[in-house]
């Protein structure tokens, strides 16, 4: 057992690692710069997807709405699978194909930014909602694995992991947005940031 989890740990390592030399740190920062574009102009993120992307949605928006590195103002974030009694009553009544796009159209207005997270980019209810999101005038952005899926299509930018084994791919998506978090906090809080505390440059 331990030398299992010692494997997945190294693992989780090496993959991290390579991505790192890739172009993907450049999109994280690409995503860092319109969200924190959009925080400023007063407008709202909304975060979703399915399964561990839906508990990831909640994470992130936890981060934002409440705190990551240290103590500032909330930034406005909601994810859309929190919603349980919206979720399965327009699920039953209408389909689960639709339960995102359906809080974007009501939620959602022009420079605001839509968030959609499947590792395979193939979710029909995040693919959707992205291209509700787009059609209203909000910014997309996705965060899948290998290739985007059909996700890529209806994404402003596209944050691809090179990976396709699942679990692998979440553990990338957790870093991903805990970067994102911590360069927000920097770029939106340089008053009371912790210089300890913040990316390097």
């Amino acid at each position: 057992m331990r030398e299992s989890v010692a494997s997945t740990l190294r693992a989780a390592s090496a993959h991290l690692e390579a991505i790192s030399r890739l172009d993907y740190p450049g999109l994280v920062q690409q995503a860092d710069e319109l969200l924190a574009s959009a925080f400023t102009s007063g407008h709202t993120l909304f975060v979703f997807g399915n399964g561990g992307s839906a508990a990831d949605a909640q994470h992130i928006c936890a981060e934002l709405v409440g705190r990551f590195a240290f103590e500032r103002a909330p930034v406005a974030a909601i994810a859309l699978g929190t919603n349980t009694a919206l979720m399965t009553a327009w699920s039953n009544d209408a389909g689960f194909e639709d339960t995102f796009a359906r809080q974007i159209e009501a939620l959602g207005r022009p420079g605001d930014v839509a968030l959609g997270i499947s590792t395979s980019g193939n979710s029909e209810n995040v693919v959707r909602a992205l291209e509700r999101a787009r059609m209203r005038g909000l910014r997309t952005i996705g965060l899948t694995g290998l290739g985007g899926g059909r996700v890529a299509a209806h994404c402003d930018l596209l944050l691809a992991v090179p990976l396709r084994d699942t679990p692998r791919v979440q553990e990338v998506h957790t870093v991903t947005y805990h970067a994102i978090c911590a360069a927000l906090e920097a770029r939106l809080f340089p008053a009371v940031a912790d210089p300890a505390l913040m990316p390097p440059a």
